[in-house]
């Protein structure tokens, strides 16, 4: 009890001060602001999700405290409660049945699946975007002006030569594509820092369930009609879009994992498989584009059932033993 009690502690002292380093103004501060959930993260997946609870409470009345409500309801809604409630719904399982006839086809447990999980994810990073949108303004007109002038100061700030018409064009694109890309960010950073706490508990043998087979992640059906939704009120205009851009962005990010998940399964049997791999993961990260590819190879599976059609060729994947 005390030991779980001084690792929830640790987590959240660890997780607020990561948080809390962006106020200096450096550059590694930047990476540490987007780790700061893994400490909880990993508590949670090592120790159990009430110890990253625990530890999110400390570390958001810490933060409050220190610097103010607004960095504990920040602190609190961006990084304790998604370590939290990510951390809660992987060691989620229920049991199997217990028919003789079944035991040697189904694994003693049901884990939470890794598509749902995914879902979650997108939708903590759709609710950080919103929330950080919100304290720039409640219409859309506002947080686009205050955006637009944030981003022209830190043109301007920068010294460039950029003719003032130009740079006005430069920063309306910035300003029009910049909650999506927020989104994004917010997405890929959260998914980042379970799979990595994931992995950290794996290696110290601290990880309360199997290792998931990740080719297997599969988004529920429900997921691609509330996408065509957002899309469509995407052209509505107003805080109603801007919102809808947000969903979009989510959505199809997560699409763009199980694109990840499509392409680990189709090249299993490829001799070049790893630089295939290889070339898209880094053309992913320093080029951006083939993230498009990603994303049309992920709706294509939740439509044509790419995997399924594979799988049935070549067989299914081995099930996860717990």
């Amino acid at each position: 009890m005390m030991t779980g009690i001084l690792i929830a502690v640790a987590a959240g002292l660890a997780s607020a001060l990561m948080f809390a380093s962006i106020v200096s103004g450096a550059l590694i501060s930047i990476v540490l602001f987007y780790l700061a959930p893994l400490p909880l993260m990993v508590a949670a997946l090592g120790w159990g999700s009430a110890t990253a609870l625990i530890g999110g409470i400390v570390a958001a009345l810490g933060l409050g405290g220190i610097f103010g409500f607004p960095y504990m309801a920040a602190f609190a809604l961006t990084i304790a409660l998604p370590a939290w409630w990510l951390g809660y719904l992987t060691l989620l399982a229920r049991p199997v049945s217990n028919d003789p006839q079944l035991a040697n086809l189904a694994p003693a447990l049901d884990w939470y699946p890794t598509g749902r999980i995914l879902v979650w994810t997108a939708a903590f990073a759709t609710l950080t975007t919103i929330s950080a949108l919100l304290t720039l303004g409640t219409d859309a007109e506002t947080i686009t002006s205050a955006l637009r002038r944030g981003l022209l100061r830190i043109i301007g700030g920068r010294g460039t030569a950029t003719p003032a018409g130009e740079s006005e064009r430069v920063v309306d694109a910035l300003v029009a594509v910049a909650p999506g890309v927020a989104t994004i960010i917010a997405m890929i950073t959260l998914t980042l820092n379970l799979w990595l706490a994931a992995k950290i508990t794996t290696t110290s043998g601290r990880l309360m369930r199997p290792w998931p087979d990740l080719r297997t992640t599969t988004l529920p059906k429900t997921v691609l009609g509330a996408l065509l939704v957002a899309v469509v009120l995407c052209f509505t205009g107003g805080l109603l879009a801007m919102i809808a851009q947000i969903v979009s962005a989510a959505l199809l990010m997560a699409y763009a994992f199980t694109g990840f998940a499509v392409l680990h399964t189709v090249t299993q049997a490829f001799s070049g498989r790893a630089f295939v791999l290889g070339a898209a993961y880094a053309g992913t990260l320093f080029i951006g584009w083939p993230l498009i590819g990603m994303i049309g190879l992920g709706l294509a599976d939740a439509v044509l059932g790419i995997r399924q059609a594979y799988w049935n060729r070549r067989g299914p994947p081995p099930l996860p033993t717990s």
